[in-house]
C-alpha cells in the first residue's frame, strides 16, 4: 500500500488546536463502537521498542469499577463521566520467553521462516537481558506506554472527539483494583465529548511556548 494523504497539515493543525484536556464531560454522549474500534487499532498500531508492546490497555465500562478508580484518581469526573476510560499499563519485566512469544508471531503473521529470524531474536534478548540487569527494565517499558497514549490523543483529535490524559492517580490502587500484578498503571486516558458550557477550561485560549523556546533547528 502506497503513501495516502487523507487530511491536510491546515486541518491538523486545527484539529489539533481544538483539543484539550477536557476537565468536564458530557455524560450522556458516547462514542460510537465504529469509533471506538479506529481509536483502539491506533494505540495498536504505535511503535514500541522492537515492537515488544511491553503494555497493555485496559478498557473500563463497569461502572462500579470507575467509581473505585475515581477515588484513586482524587476524585477527578473524567473518570466515570467520560464514554470510555482506557488505563495504560506497563509490563514490569521482559523476558526470554516474551522475546520467543514475539518472534513466533513475526514468523506467524509474515510467514516467514523462524530460523531467518535468530539474529534480531538474539539482539532482543541481549537488550532485555542488559536491561533486567542495570534495573532499567521498568524505566524502559514505561516510557513506551506513551506512544500509544500519543496516538490515542492524536486519533480522537482527527476524530473531533475529546480526550483526557491523566497520571494524578495511586498506582498502587490502580493496581489493586483493577487486579494488575504482572504490569503497572502509569497513565489513564479518559475519552468522550465535552460539556463546553460546564468546562472552565474551554474557552480559554490553548497556551504554549513560543516555537522558538521549544524548537531549535541546528
Amino acid at each position: 500500500m502506497g503513501k495516502e494523504t487523507i487530511t491536510n497539515g491546515e486541518q491538523i493543525i486545527k484539529q489539533l488546536n481544538w483539543r484539550y484536556a477536557v476537565k468536564q464531560y458530557d455524560k450522556a454522549k458516547k462514542v460510537s463502537e465504529t469509533d471506538w474500534r479506529t481509536i483502539e487499532e491506533s494505540m495498536q498500531l504505535a511503535p514500541s521498542s522492537f515492537g515488544l508492546q511491553p503494555y497493555k490497555f485496559i478498557v473500563v465500562s463497569d461502572p462500579n469499577v470507575r467509581g473505585k478508580l475515581k477515588a484513586a484518581a482524587w476524585g477527578q469526573s473524567p473518570i466515570t463521566d467520560a464514554s470510555h476510560l482506557v488505563v495504560f499499563a506497563y509490563k514490569k519485566s521482559l523476558n526470554d520467553t516474551d522475546v520467543e512469544h514475539f518472534v513466533d508471531r513475526i514468523s506467524d503473521v509474515r510467514g516467514q521462516d523462524r530460523s531467518s529470524l535468530a539474529d534480531y531474536e538474539k539482539v532482543m534478548k541481549g537488550s532485555v537481558k542488559k536491561a533486567t540487569e542495570n534495573g532499567t527494565i521498568e524505566a524502559w517499558n514505561s516510557r513506551q506506554v506513551y506512544l500509544p497514549l500519543g496516538f490515542l490523543l492524536q486519533t480522537t483529535a482527527m476524530l473531533g472527539i475529546d480526550a483526557t490524559p491523566m497520571e494524578g492517580f495511586d498506582p498502587q490502587q490502580v493496581n489493586e483494583i483493577l487486579g494488575l500484578t504482572e504490569h503497572s498503571a502509569v497513565a489513564i486516558a479518559a475519552v468522550g465529548y465535552r460539556d463546553a458550557e460546564n468546562d472552565w477550561l474551554a474557552p480559554l485560549a490553548k497556551v504554549r511556548m513560543p516555537d522558538e523556546e521549544i524548537i531549535q533547528h541546528i
